[in-house]
């Protein structure tokens, strides 16, 4: 869920507020490409809100800055940079409060990797324009997850199987997927889920819009139209979504053709392991953190449980 707007413990809040409308109980507030500065910012919020409130944030999502240009998205080019050792050093002081950093190994130093992986941060793969190799040799590196596998990373074809191929042919690797028939063709969904398994996890990669009413948003300085359920710039980039988790969970039944039972696991044990808090979210179980979502048959919410609270929609 992105977080470049005001980037304060506050608003963290207010998104966590929104998510439990749409089921969602624990999130990853994602700060997209921007400056040093915010970057610092995100860190200092993210540290109040953890003290404040448990299993709601995991931790932050810094998806940027250290991305390719080629597959920048929606991503600002003036902030778009390689990797240094000072944002490192503060990355891996504060690896408590920072779940994962997306970036584009062929423009950032493999030593870096190595280092935030060495810390517990969860490195992942994304905005790429690697080839084949070079994304296998990243996986070596300590990369363990791709961001919305199929957008902004180089497609599989006949003699390049690029970033797609790689994330296939890497059996241990995650990658989350945007289930809202915008970003990636449910038939491909089914494809990567019949390859990956249970190492593919739906994300929503959800914007302003999602679960609430907006003809347009300002994102990282640019205006955002929303129309017809698609977030897109004027040039007709995707810029992010305006999924819920419940809707994610509701199209991969639906249009993919995935069982209840395992696009829930999708939603939730599945990500919970792929960023290590397996031990305490993702199950029904003795002694788990209950967050709980209960829907009905026609996945609309009707209430939600965080650390044993319950609320109604």
């Amino acid at each position: 869920v992105m977080l470049n707007d005001e980037v304060t413990a506050t608003t963290m809040q207010i998104m966590h507020k929104a998510n439990l409308k749409s089921g969602c109980t624990s999130f990853l507030p994602t700060l997209i490409t921007s400056s040093d500065e915010d970057m610092r910012k995100a860190i200092s919020a993210a540290r109040e809100y953890h003290s404040q409130y448990k299993n709601q944030s995991l931790g932050l999502h810094l998806e940027g800055p250290y991305l390719n240009v080629m597959k920048k998205g929606i991503h600002s080019v003036d902030f778009i940079r390689p990797s240094d050792d000072n944002m490192i050093a503060t990355m891996c002081e504060n690896s408590d409060v920072i779940a994962k950093v997306t970036l584009a190994p062929e423009h950032n130093n493999p030593e870096h990797i190595e280092r935030l992986v060495k810390a517990g941060i969860v490195v992942s793969i994304g905005h790429t324009n690697a080839t084949y190799t070079e994304a296998r040799k990243s996986f070596e590196s300590g990369i363990t997850f791709a961001t919305h596998l199929f957008n902004a990373m180089t497609p599989m074809v006949g003699r390049e199987p690029g970033v797609v191929g790689a994330i296939y042919d890497t059996p241990e690797v995650y990658a989350g997927i945007i289930a809202d028939g915008f970003h990636v063709d449910y038939a491909n969904i089914r494809i990567a889920h019949k390859i990956k398994g249970e190492k593919l996890v739906l994300v929503t990669d959800a914007t302003a819009p999602a679960g609430a009413n907006m003809d347009y948003f300002i994102f990282v300085g640019k205006k955002v139209y929303y129309r017809d359920g698609k977030c897109v710039d004027e040039n007709g980039t995707l810029g992010g979504s305006a999924l819920t988790m419940i809707e994610a969970v509701q199209n991969t039944v639906e249009h993919v053709g995935i069982a209840l039972d395992e696009a829930l696991r999708m939603a939730t044990l599945y990500p919970a392991k792929a960023i290590g808090v397996d031990h305490k979210l993702g199950r029904v179980k003795k002694g788990m953190v209950a967050n709980l979502t209960a829907f009905d048959r026609d996945f609309n919410v009707q209430a939600t449980v965080v650390n044993g609270q319950y609320e109604h929609n």
